[in-house]
């Protein structure tokens, strides 16, 4: 599928769950005392991706390498806010026309404006959410902003275990597998160096989701193998590797699903509803003349078996 093509499947509508949520605002990172078991000599991705969103739960390694990359794709701020505004919409998307009432978040990273159960919340009282991440940074800024809500959880979880994710007690205790669930894989899939590992961690997770789910997914994305070497050494002193792909490659996360409308393409094209401008820290919407240079497409597709 190409940037122009466009699937004619539009949403249907899924089942649904109960809850109840609130909220509490994150600290930022304190330069002298990292919380314990958070290494701040080496970069993370979750805190480069935070420096990229404006944030401030980073550490001067993880800036330093963040600087590096936006030294070579200077749009990278853009591309992180237009991933957080798809996100956005697709949420919304999917309690607003496909009738999800419970997320699984993988890849959440850390706490920011506009989380996927504040969104949710806003549209529906009862939606449910499961973040997961393998930060420990991470964990500890969702203990503080989940707490005392019994409708959302945290998993410090690894998307190459996705068996464990699904068996998680605190995902089973919340979640109902038995009814459609709204899968998040943003911009998470590109630390997966390997595509058929990836693309196996993917199925493995949509496998055990009932038809009406759906997958929403969003990657970093170079036609130019050279592109995708610069961005692999950046990332090279990080927690983590970093695979660029092409179109076609990303394509095949979806291969068994059916595409809504636009398809895969360039997540600047996904429009934000009305109240789009509610968005927090994700900034303005990126226009269709910076599309290539953002370097983020995605799509949403729905899973039946």
């Amino acid at each position: 599928m190409t940037y122009r093509e466009r699937s004619e499947v539009r949403f249907v509508s899924g089942g649904e769950a109960k809850g109840g949520l609130g909220q509490i605002s994150p600290s930022a990172a304190d330069e002298e005392t990292p919380p314990p078991g958070v290494d701040i000599t080496k970069p993370h991705v979750a805190r480069m991706y935070d420096y990229y969103l404006g944030g401030t739960n980073n550490y001067a390694a993880d800036r330093e390498a963040a600087e590096r990359y936006l030294t070579l794709f200077r749009q990278a701020r853009e591309g992180a806010r237009a991933n957080r505004r798809f996100l956005i919409d697709a949420v919304r998307r999917l309690i607003e026309e496909a009738g999800i009432r419970q997320f699984i978040d993988i890849g959440s990273g850390l706490p920011t404006q506009q989380n996927v159960h504040e969104v949710a919340q806003k549209l529906t009282p009862d939606a449910r959410v499961v973040y997961v991440d393998n930060d420990p940074l991470v964990r500890l800024h969702a203990e503080t902003l989940l707490a005392g809500d019994p409708n959302t959880a945290f998993i410090e979880g690894d998307l190459r275990d996705p068996q464990a994710i699904l068996n998680h007690p605190a995902l089973t205790g919340l979640v109902d597998l038995s009814r459609p669930v709204g899968l998040l894989l943003l911009a998470v899939l590109h630390f997966i160096e390997d595509l058929d590992a990836a693309r196996a961690c993917v199925r493995t997770l949509c496998d055990r989701l009932p038809s009406g789910s759906y997958l929403v997914l969003s990657h970093s994305h170079a036609e130019r193998r050279a592109e995708a070497d610069m961005g692999r050494d950046v990332y090279r002193s990080s927690n983590s590797t970093f695979t660029m792909r092409a179109e076609a490659e990303i394509a095949r996360f979806f291969e068994g699903l059916t595409l809504v409308e636009p398809g895969l393409v360039p997540i600047v094209r996904y429009e934000i509803g009305d109240d789009g401008a509610d968005a927090g820290d994700a900034g303005p919407v990126a226009g269709a003349a910076d599309e290539a240079v953002i370097g983020i497409i995605g799509g949403i597709a729905r899973i039946d078996h």
